[in-house]
């Protein structure tokens, strides 16, 4: 049966971000995971996590100037130094909330064959950072209908790069709402790639709300993707279309079949 992470960048918005991880545990989540960290101390997440018995799944390392415009930086030439700043800052977090897996954001930039040795060079060393802390690091395609010009935009993509990257602990994000707008045949894309996955999100399409609507039957995708053995997190990185709580009887239907 899947266990889900609640992302906090997009669910119980209806309070500040610290009070955030209580609502998730007390809407019976036992994870989360979010975009940044960084506007807060992570001694202080720590102590949430702590407080209220949740793992941290996942989060990005620090994807630059995102209020300008910047969706990561690992394709954008002449910002290899911020890039190598943005892993380590990640990575002290990612010890300190004994997180597994980051995100690393690829950036907006055109698909050419120097971004590609750009891209891959700058992940290959992200990767070999980690993993002396036995941290993964994540690529995720993502459509373009939501990140227009966004280097990384199918699975297909992403696979090729990393049998290029060559490295054991950096590994596909395959998130179910990106895929069904890009690529579509989800199952047998998952199915394709489940060797490669190293964390799920899920989201409603086209809309991107609640898992328990739009035109994917979760309840069929979650179990195929149990029965190809994935047994890590599912993210739900989904905007709610009302209050969080209000629309989280899809979760209630897995809590109750659990018990």
């Amino acid at each position: 049966m899947p266990k889900f992470a609640a992302n906090l960048s997009m669910m119980f918005t209806e309070l500040p971000f610290l009070e955030r991880f209580e609502a998730a545990a007390t809407a019976g989540f036992n994870a989360v995971e979010y975009l940044f960290p960084y506007d807060f101390e992570k001694s202080l997440i720590a102590e949430k996590l702590e407080a209220h018995s949740l793992e941290q799944a996942l989060f990005n390392a620090h994807a630059g100037d995102w209020d300008g415009g910047e969706r990561g930086l690992a394709t954008l030439e002449g910002r290899q130094q911020d890039f190598r700043d943005s892993i380590t800052q990640a990575l002290d977090y990612a010890r300190a909330l004994e997180c597994p897996k980051i995100h690393i954001m690829a950036g907006i930039s055109d698909v050419t064959a120097k971004t590609e040795a750009l891209y891959v060079e700058n992940v290959r060393r992200a990767a070999d950072l980690a993993a002396a802390f036995d941290i993964e690091v994540l690529v995720e395609p993502i459509n373009a209908r939501d990140m227009p010009g966004y280097f990384l935009g199918s699975v297909a993509q992403a696979i090729d790069l990393l049998k290029r990257i060559d490295r054991p602990n950096a590994r596909l994000q395959f998130d179910y709402y990106h895929a069904q707008i890009t690529e579509g045949d989800v199952t047998m894309l998952m199915r394709d790639s489940i060797d490669s996955i190293g964390h799920i999100q899920i989201a409603s399409v086209p809309e991107r709300n609640e898992p328990d609507t739009g035109e994917l039957s979760y309840p069929y995708v979650l179990a195929e993707l149990d029965a190809a053995g994935y047994r890590g997190w599912v993210g739900c990185e989904y905007r709610p279309a009302g209050e969080t709580t209000a629309g989280l009887g899809w979760l209630a239907a897995y809590r109750n079949e659990a018990k």
